[in-house]
């Protein structure tokens, strides 16, 4: 077969020749698309399965591993969770708004196919830095995608982060995380089961939109970027929310099987995935399904990645029954095929088999890849940083107002007020805290959620980094006063055929393996993403976290911010001023070096433990860590709140030099506030933990911050501090 027509199904001429030698014959056009599509990088995950096996997946709370379409942990004797996150990078740079949408109608989908009931979105972007008008249209673009389809369908956008960084110019990252409520006893998973049962195509018309997305998701870009616009699906979130009802419906009713959305890879991942998750075969008419571009060919229908389609697998004789309940809401559903016991995906087109190929072929059997790696040689040279290279400021409180207005650290209000986040009225914690709080409803148990990664520390070191990333989600919904409990993740990274970015990956994982061990949190489920590169630019590894904890009593959650003057506030942790990699460093003095924080899993343990026994016994009134900017910033979004600006007075003993005390990112430092009577109990408990603690200062009913470091008396003007942390919001018109 031509080298050329192979290389455009995404494989490579040493793949061909070991499908043609699995196959035992030379595939057709059609075969050869699908094997091409389903041996990308994006859907077989070959550069990463054998290190992603490094990862703890097991725990008593753990309903569902990795290997259906999202995980599931325990919530109570009667509820489960289920969450997962994913990337939709390539297409939101090439239509960020259409890109971004269909990355939360994906995520969706696969969410409620597990028979929950969406209840909650967050993301995490990583946008070029926002002075460039092309990224600031990127912004926009993505922003109102995601705001489009969540606020359409009715599912809230709780929260999530933003990060600016010059890399991520030609190459946005756009992650989208749902979460889901599910009674136990009512899951299902995308398996075709029963010999002879019908196999049923449910939801929108196929189209030509999407074909080889998973092809284009796993290619580093080029020049001809513009060209790849046909390969981005178009989304519709009201017919997605027509088939969120139906099939829930069909599910409360008992009618289906087995069940899997149509996502990256399309009918044919859907028809080989469940066929080999149920050790069954599946025989497929493809001229059955619903098309709504005319002259359609079996290679189009069986790669389009249009939006809003599922397929379902049900119980023979319960065909008319599912087709009612989705005729009712509008919707298209057909039976395009059934399930065999011979392993074969078979396409049928008129009375031709017109494919004929082993379901496991296409997926189980895919190639694997122990890529090499090697330590980049920029790593030691950005590791060596020396006190007296970090310029001594002359004005404190000029650098840290310039800090507070940086984009990484400037409130993100611009984005998160287009999300409606109080739909369900489950929300508990607005966006803008460490976490968003949900509340279970018909329990008194809530879930915590929060979305982490800080991709420059991943860059300078990742290990260290992705030890971070999870140490941080951690500590983030543990400050509501939840138990950590596990993640989802999403890896971003650059060309796994590069030795330098393998090291970078296989760096991370060892990382996060190991505070999730630590930490108790295991991984259930989540996203590869590689190729996140232009013109052999990279983007910074960014090994996104989303983390899930469980409250025990909603009624006791807490916030981040100050609450009634005279409230005590106190530092847990000593701070040893490790500038390394933060955010002043690179902002004020233009200076990306390491070494980062090291990060202390045992320590974060007994921090995180510390906290919820302090919110669950009602000692705190708040709890907000220490990360980008530091100390000093931390203070001032912890007067920042969504009842108004309110002042403290505090002192701090500099018993390191004062620029690198105020704004380091030591791990883990916790500034919480509480009650005078509280004190001493408080402290008992903090000792009882080994956490070393002091009195800082107190909150006051003022429009000042006045800080004392050693013999500088800094005075902080509401007006001042609200301006410098609202200019981002200003640059896009709020």
């Amino acid at each position: 077969m031509d080298e050329k027509l192979i290389e455009a199904q995404g494989l490579t001429i040493d793949e061909y020749r070991m499908a043609v030698e699995k196959l035992g014959r030379e595939p057709n056009i059609l075969e050869l698309g699908m094997i091409g599509v389903m041996w990308s990088e994006h859907c077989s995950y070959k550069s990463s399965k054998i290190h992603l096996k490094k990862f703890p997946t097991r725990a008593c709370w753990v309903i569902q591993g990795p290997g259906e379409n999202a995980g599931i942990i325990e919530i109570d004797d009667k509820h489960a969770l289920v969450f997962k996150i994913e990337s939709h990078n390539h297409p939101s740079y090439i239509e960020p708004f259409q890109g971004a949408a269909t990355g939360v109608g994906g995520i969706l989908r696969d969410i409620f196919t597990m028979g929950a009931r969406p209840v909650a979105l967050l993301n995490s972007l990583r946008f070029g830095k926002p002075h460039k008008e092309k990224n600031r249209y990127i912004i926009n673009g993505v922003v109102s995608g995601i705001s489009w389809y969540g606020n359409c369908i009715g599912v809230p956008t709780v929260g999530g982060e933003t990060f600016f960084a010059e890399c991520y110019d030609t190459n946005p990252l756009v992650n989208v995380m749902c979460v889901g409520i599910v009674e136990k006893d009512k899951i299902f998973r995308a398996r075709a089961v029963g010999v002879g049962n019908p196999v049923i195509y449910v939801g929108s018309k196929t189209g030509r939109d999407g074909i080889h997305g998973a092809t284009m998701a796993s290619e580093e870009f080029d020049e001809g970027v513009e060209e790849k616009k046909p390969n981005v699906q178009v989304g519709d979130p009201f017919t997605g929310k027509l088939l969120l009802e139906a099939c829930l419906e069909a599910m409360e009713k008992g009618l289906i099987l087995g069940i899997q959305d149509m996502g990256a890879a399309g009918l044919t991942c859907a028809c080989s995935e469940m066929a080999t998750r149920g050790g069954t075969g599946m025989k497929v008419y493809v001229d059955r399904v619903p098309q709504r571009e005319n002259n359609m060919t079996p290679y189009e229908i069986m790669l389009s990645e249009s939006q809003e389609r599922m397929l379902i697998v049900a119980e023979k004789g319960n065909e008319s029954r599912i087709m009612d309940i989705f005729k009712k809401w509008g919707l298209d559903a057909v039976v395009i095929g059934e399930v065999t016991d011979d392993g074969l995906l078979k396409v049928i087109s008129g009375d031709s088999i017109v494919a004929e190929l082993p379901a496991r072929l296409l997926t189980e059997d895919a190639p694997i890849y122990n890529r090499a790696f090697e330590k980049p040689s920029y790593i030691d040279e950005v590791n060596k940083l020396k006190e007296e290279e970090v310029p001594l400021p002359r004005d404190l409180k000029e650098v840290a107002i310039r800090l507070l207005s940086s984009p990484n650290i400037a409130s993100k209000r611009f984005i998160w007020r287009r999300y409606d986040h109080m739909v369900q009225t489950n929300l508990l914690i607005l966006p803008g805290s460490d976490c968003a709080v949900l509340r279970v409803k018909g329990s008194k148990k809530g879930v915590a959620l929060s979305t982490d990664c800080n991709p420059r520390f991943c860059y300078l070191n990742p290990r260290e980094g992705g030890k971070q990333a999870v140490a941080e989600a951690a500590r983030n919904v543990a400050l509501s006063g939840a138990i950590p409990r596990a993640i989802t993740n999403c890896l971003n990274f650059g060309s796994p055929e590069r030795p330098d970015v393998m090291w970078q990956f296989v760096e991370c994982i060892e990382g996060m393996a190991e505070a999730c061990r630590v930490l108790e949190t295991p991984v259930t489920g989540g996203n590869v993403s590689f190729y996140n590169e232009t013109m052999s630019r990279s983007v910074w590894p960014t090994p996104t976290v989303g983390m899930v904890g469980i409250v025990d009593d909603v009624e006791k959650v807490i916030d981040q911010y100050f609450k009634d003057s005279g409230d005590i506030i106190v530092l847990i942790g000593e701070p040893k001023g490790e500038v390394g990699g933060s955010e002043y460093l690179e902002f004020i003095h233009s200076i990306i070096k390491g070494p980062i924080p090291e990060v202390d899993l045992h320590l974060e343990k007994k921090v995180i433990n510390a906290i919820v026994e302090l919110v669950n016994r009602r000692l705190i009134k708040s709890a907000h860590d220490v990360s980008l900017g530091g100390l000093l910033i931390a203070l001032f979004e912890s007067s920042i709140t969504p009842r108004g600006f309110i002042g403290w007075d505090v002192e701090i003993d500099p018993v390191i030099r004062e620029d690198l005390l105020l704004f380091g990112e030591d791990q883990p430092l916790v500034i919480i506030s509480l009650r005078v009577d509280s004190l001493k109990e408080v402290g008992r408990i903090l000792e009882k933990y080994g956490l070393p603690y002091s009195i800082i200062g107190v909150v006051r009913k003022s429009d000042k911050c006045r800080l004392k470091i050693g013999g500088t008396s800094l005075v902080f003007d509401e007006t001042e501090i609200i301006e410098s942390y609202s200019s981002l919001d200003r640059m896009f018109g709020l």
